[in-house]
């Protein structure tokens, strides 16, 4: 079997800073990124595929990956959205609608999810693996003081809900993956720019740092059964 890394949502920033490590210790061709974007020249020779993000291209690409035996050792799954033309973060009840919930929540939440259902007989495969989705601090609902953001916040705290369940099913059929909800923190990339101007300088950090901190604490997660949701310290967050 081929021990690879699997990099999902590949166009960002954060994203490509983790491909970027990877490839300090894994060859080009075991690490495979799904982006709806043309991979940059610089991955030139990592194995990309673009995806809509359909269930039917999910599927497909699964199936893939396990005719090919996949053994992915890591697997992350970096999607996520705050703004998207029209659609910013809500700060009254009047500038909620129906659309913008149904958008955000499609890009945060259902679509995270549906990877987990599509990739499981990949994974049931892997010997060992780690699967981090990117989830965010403010969808804990116990730390929630400052209200606003409507969409997102339920976005990914019914993000975290689902990846609880997922971790309850995976540990009876996929007993050698470990589930982690990643908060990475307010990163200087376009998600969080428009909203990053009164962060201290020393608050926001690049996406080099997040992807650094994030493989420290990978260190420490061994396979248990359980969701982790850990910031970027390596922090337990309250739910």
């Amino acid at each position: 079997m081929k021990t690879s890394a699997l990099v999902i949502g590949g166009s960002g920033q954060i994203a490509q800073a983790i491909i970027d490590k990877l490839l300090t210790y894994l060859r080009a061709e075991n690490i495979v990124v799904i982006s709806r974007g043309l991979p940059p020249d610089k991955f030139s020779e990592v194995i990309w595929h673009q995806s809509k993000y359909d269930e039917a291209s999910m599927n497909k690409l699964a199936m893939q990956f396990y005719d090919e035996q996949r053994n992915f050792e890591k697997v992350f799954i970096c999607h996520g959205v705050l703004h998207d033309g029209d659609i910013k973060p809500e700060k009254r009840l009047e500038e909620l609608s129906a659309d913008s919930i149904s958008h955000i929540l499609n890009i945060n939440t259902i679509t995270p999810v549906l990877w987990l259902k599509h990739l499981l007989p990949v994974l049931k495969q892997s010997m060992n693996c780690q699967l981090i989705i990117f989830s965010a601090r403010v969808g804990s609902i116990k730390d929630n003081h400052a209200g606003g953001w409507y969409s997102y916040r339920a976005s990914k705290a019914a993000l975290n809900m689902l990846l609880k369940t997922t971790a309850i099913e995976y540990a009876r059929r996929a007993k050698q993956v470990k589930l982690i909800a990643f908060h990475p923190v307010t990163t200087d990339t376009p998600l969080s720019r428009p909203y990053s101007a009164n962060v201290p300088e020393d608050k926001l950090f690049s996406p080099d740092f997040v992807a650094d901190r994030l493989f420290e604490i990978l260190k420490n997660l061994p396979a248990d059964g359980e969701l982790s949701f850990v910031d970027w310290q390596g922090k337990s967050i309250k739910w």
